[in-house]
């Protein structure tokens, strides 16, 4: 397989593997955080001569890793007690995929790997103990008792409260919102620092003020989307739908970093729409 060749199967092998590591570590955004750390080291180790006879599990052994070394700088492990006299059946798909991230990260490390790769991604239980490093039996026995306790945990009533986030930090995402909404970009682009970051997620990265400027034009001159203030996993974002459809879901959103008064980082998600998949999302405005 050539160079080509690899990043094009990595690109196809992307949502699958968000899909993962954005269960693994409770969150669309760090999971897409863990996602891109995944492909560097994939990148990195195949430019060192790495051997790979099953990509797909070899990646999904990086992803699980990253994901394992992400939660535990943040110290988050969770253990859910648990009980033998609930049957151990998979829950329907339709049911486990409409789980919440946050439900996922309520179950310890290998049975939330396990129910992810069995029931959500389709593994095998020998696939699974292969990338988790642990044997079949015990890749087995953390299925059971994940299903166990997942079907437990989505019983419970949801938390549906607005998020809750600092005043200031709500109002200069609406502020930023509603420049969006009125065309204003010069206005945008005068608050943003000299050392601004711009991710469009999956496409591209840029950095300073100059260097940004396409990203504001390709904006202005797009009309087929509508702004929103809003909320994803309780922080303060834009919200993008597209025009002509009914504001049930964003077609994409976008974050913004401050330092002050000034815009550090925007992060925009038009081309990864696997991260909205199940995404914590609210319309505040």
């Amino acid at each position: 397989m050539n160079t080509d060749e690899f990043e094009a199967r990595l690109s196809a092998l992307r949502p699958r593997l968000h899909r993962y590591c954005a269960r693994m570590t409770g969150s669309a955004v760090d999971g897409e955080d863990v996602l891109q750390d995944t492909l560097v080291k994939a990148l990195h180790a195949r430019a060192e001569g790495a051997g790979v006879d099953n990509l797909e599990g070899w990646l999904f052994r990086i992803a699980h890793n990253t994901s394992l070394d992400f939660l535990r700088r943040g110290t988050r492990n969770t253990v859910v007690p648990l009980t033998e006299d609930v049957e151990a059946a998979p829950m329907p798909e339709a049911d486990i995929v409409a789980v919440g991230f946050q439900t996922f990260l309520q179950l310890p490390e290998l049975q939330r790997c396990a129910v992810i790769l069995k029931d959500v991604l389709g593994h095998s239980v020998e696939e699974i103990a292969s990338i988790a490093a642990c044997t079949p039996a015990a890749a087995k026995s953390a299925l059971q008792r994940g299903r166990v306790a997942l079907r437990r945990l989505a019983q419970m009533p949801t938390d549906t409260r607005l998020p809750l986030m600092p005043d200031a930090a709500r109002q200069k995402m609406a502020t930023f919102v509603d420049l969006f909404r009125t065309g204003d970009f010069d206005a945008i682009r005068a608050m943003l620092a000299d050392d601004v970051k711009l991710e469009l997620v999956n496409r591209l990265k840029w950095e300073g003020r100059d260097k940004i400027a396409p990203y504001f034009t390709r904006y202005a001159e797009e009309t087929k989307w509508r702004f929103a203030f809003g909320a994803v996993e309780g922080g303060p974002a834009m919200l993008v739908f597209e025009s002509g459809r009914p504001m049930e879901k964003p077609a994409h959103f976008v974050l913004v970093d401050w330092r002050n008064d000034r815009i550090v980082a925007i992060r925009d998600f038009l081309f990864a729409p696997y991260a909205l998949e199940f995404v914590d999302w609210a319309r505040l405005d």
